[in-house]
């Protein structure tokens, strides 16, 4: 019997879970306004691409640059800039997708829970939301996920080709970010799966210690390439911007805990919706096999989860994406639990798969109708109240910006014009730059702070039309002494502030 006639229908159900979930991630994927941190990366890319000696340019903020590189390839072949870092995002998604599926047969050696588990990620609306943004937190969760199955793979083979496919992996996840540094410190954890009663005890442990450690050595010798940069201090100093110190935290180590376990838990509750918590329930209580398999998941959400909370200055939702993943295999179980239950009392001469469709449709249900509402009309998701007022409903949302960059695209197609912006790092100039900076008849610069009007501004009014935008809630109210004339505003979602466009009246 050939591969494909053995398999049939586990390709017929792996491609139908690819176009889903590609048909999910890619609908109506420039809708939403460009956030700050997408415009940012975007124009990282830009420069990087142009500029080879420019490709760490991300450690100027502190960030790791693998995001950057993947996108400098996108933004080669995709003439939309925003479209094409967001279509990083999607990719590695779909690679989280694969990983998760991998992940979960590994564990439980079930290949209806392999498929559940990425039928749950396909809806699942956190990956909704990061799959479809230009952030770093969807490669962030593909490596996490995928250096998790080859660590189960090499506790349980101790073979040196995975320990160095796993190095190459928690390198690469390191280049990404910081956070992925759990993928070594969790590594003790993989001797839940070390089998302890086959002979030669001692000298396979000592193995899997051995290959555990030239793994990680590798990771390190990868992230250390970073060290050709001068600017490589900067991601401690950016670290400790979202991050206590442990010099630091140990002097009040517990005062911001309960405020940070509130907002995490609160996230985690309205992304994972009730419908995954249930099966995430179901599998933890209600199911006796596989006791070990569901802890090292489980303490990989986990201790990752409780570190933030202990640790963290500056939190977001994004934070946590990536230990939630490991939530997503335990639900798969508790949803094929339920199935098998369902089937079981109902007894109807049906077979499974009809079963397996209907409740997963119910569970799927309204997580689907939150991922698919943030695709078609995001003011209205309802996903994280922070990810709304973020990514939405404030000014870090780039409401506007592209009725902005469709008027200077006009306005410069009649000769030479200047575009002052507030702000000189973040969604201006970037989102300006990103899209006009390639066209010679236009000049863009940024400025902050804004005590007084520009003199140079003043001063290119009186040589070509001259544009200031204005998108902060500092400056909802210009003063009377600016020479300003508004040209149009656009309303940041549902927040009582505008992005605004004016014109320069020369004097």
């Amino acid at each position: 019997m050939s591969f494909l006639s053995k398999y049939k229908y586990e390709i017929l159900l792996g491609i139908v879970l690819t176009l889903v979930y590609f048909f999910i991630r890619l609908i109506f994927l420039g809708r939403m306004p460009i956030f700050t941190d997408e415009a940012i990366y975007i124009r990282w890319a830009q420069i990087a691409l142009q500029d080879a000696s420019w490709r760490f340019i991300s450690l100027t903020d502190g960030k790791q640059p693998m995001y950057i590189w993947v996108a400098m390839i996108f933004l080669k072949f995709i003439k939309d800039p925003l479209v094409a870092g967001r279509l990083v995002s999607v990719l590695t998604g779909f690679f989280t997708m694969a990983g998760l599926f991998v992940l979960a047969y590994e564990l439980f050696k079930n290949k209806t829970v392999a498929f559940l588990t990425s039928a749950l990620y396909i809806f699942y609306p956190f990956a909704q939301v990061l799959d479809r943004m230009a952030l770093y937190d969807s490669m962030v969760a593909a490596f996490y996920v995928w250096a998790l199955y080859f660590s189960v793979l090499l506790v349980r083979r101790l073979n040196l080709n995975i320990a160095y496919t796993l190095g190459f992996v928690l390198g690469g996840g390191m280049l990404t970010k910081s956070s992925n540094i759990f993928s070594i410190y969790l590594m003790p954890f993989l001797l839940l799966l070390f089998n302890f009663k086959e002979k030669y005890l001692a000298k396979r442990l000592i193995k899997f210690i051995l290959l555990a450690a030239f793994s990680a050595g590798i990771g390190y010798g990868l992230y250390n390439i970073l060290r050709l940069s001068p600017l490589f201090e900067m991601i401690s100093a950016k670290n400790a911007t979202f991050v206590y110190p442990f010099s630091e935290w140990i002097h009040h180590p517990f005062t911001f805990f309960a405020g940070n376990i509130h907002g995490l838990i609160s996230w985690l509750l309205q992304y994972l919706t009730p419908f995954y918590l249930i099966l995430i329930l179901i599998s933890l209580f209600l199911i006796n096999k596989f006791f070990r398999e569901k802890a090292l998941l489980f303490l990989y959400f986990a201790l990752p989860f409780m570190a933030l909370a202990l640790f963290g200055k500056v939190i977001y939702p994004r934070f946590i994406f990536l230990m939630t993943l490991m939530l997503l295999p335990l639900a798969a179980w508790g949803l094929d639990y339920l199935i098998i239950f369902v089937q079981q009392k109902v007894n109807l001469k049906v077979p499974k798969f009809i079963y397996a469709l209907v409740i997963t449709c119910i569970f799927i249900a309204y997580p689907g109708f939150v991922s698919l509402q943030f695709a078609a009309n995001p003011l209205k998701a309802p996903i994280a109240d922070a990810d709304s007022a973020q990514y939405l409903n404030g000014w870090a949302a780039g409401w506007g910006v592209k009725e902005s960059v469709a008027f200077f695209q006009q306005q410069a197609s009649k000769g030479k014009i200047f575009i002052a912006t507030e702000g000189t790092f973040g969604l201006m100039p970037e989102s300006m730059e990103i899209y006009l900076v390639k066209n010679k008849n236009v000049t863009i610069k940024g400025y902050w702070p804004i005590n007084g009007f520009p003199k140079d501004v003043a001063a290119y009014a009186t040589k070509m039309p001259t544009y200031f935008v204005f998108y902060q809630p500092e400056h909802q109210i210009i003063p009377s002494d600016f020479p300003l004339k508004l040209v149009f505003t656009v309303k940041q979602g549902s927040a009582n502030s505008y992005y605004r466009v004016y014109q320069v009246v020369p004097r």
